[in-house]
């Protein structure tokens, strides 16, 4: 059967595999996005998930249009890479309210709706760093470690009304981000992955699917790498 899935940040790299790749499921699916334009085939939300009353407006709207949320995937989420000493206050805050704080915001108001339908599936996009820790980026990795203590406890709190929250890990992703490092980089980063290479979006996508599928109705809580091995023993 169709559902109503909610990808944030879904116009761009892993959230537009993820929202693309349910799509292609015959689900309904519906994006936040920022900026920039939204292929077609998939609902253009615009919301910046720093502001409750913004996060409270594109539901209204994806309900209206698809029908309250059955699945929500929080991707959206940004990097403002610094070493710690060099850091400021707002460097820190700014990725937190938006990654940490805002997977809150939106995760919350899914919430309501899959409690009162009791069914639903919840899945968080972390990161390899989350556990493994990377040089400047302290703000980035506390965010996204956070998201796995935020999960677990959900994943607690809502279990008995048919609601899994799981999360999924990522690794070194060709996305945009990353084509913007120069090629001596990105063999770097490869040679650090034991598969030696980076992950495709869809690769991610398909675990996301996967977790929010029948097939995965026994998986909650759960912290899944696609890394390619890189963040394995963490």
């Amino acid at each position: 059967m169709s559902r109503s899935v909610l990808v944030t940040g879904g116009n761009r790299g892993i959230g537009l595999a993820v929202a693309r790749a349910f799509a292609a499921n015959g689900d309904k699916v519906a994006v936040t996005h920022r900026s920039g334009e939204v292929p077609e085939g998939l609902l253009g939300v615009r919301c910046d998930i720093t502001d409750a009353e913004q996060v409270e407006a594109a539901f209204k709207q994806v309900e209206e249009a698809h029908g309250p949320v059955e699945v929500l995937v929080a991707n959206a989420g940004i990097t403002n890479d610094q070493l710690l000493l060099r850091m400021s206050e707002e460097d820190f805050s700014r990725v937190l309210d938006t990654n940490l704080v805002g997977t809150f915001r939106t995760v919350k108001r899914a919430v309501r709706g899959m409690l009162r339908a009791r069914k639903g599936r919840v899945v968080l996009i972390s990161s390899v760093v989350a556990l493994l820790g990377s040089a400047g980026q302290t703000n980035y990795a506390a965010s996204k470690a956070g998201l796995i203590g935020f999960g677990r406890s959900l994943a607690r709190e809502v279990g008995s009304r048919n609601i899994t929250v799981n999360v999924v890990a990522p690794g070194f992703v060709d996305t945009d981000m990353t084509r913007a490092l120069t090629e001596e980089q990105r063999e770097a980063y490869a040679k650090q992955v034991p598969l030696g290479r980076a992950a495709a979006p869809e690769e991610i996508a398909a675990t996301v699917r996967f977790l929010s599928s029948d097939d995965a109705a026994y998986i909650t809580g759960a912290v899944i790498p696609v890394d390619g091995g890189l963040g394995m023993g963490h």
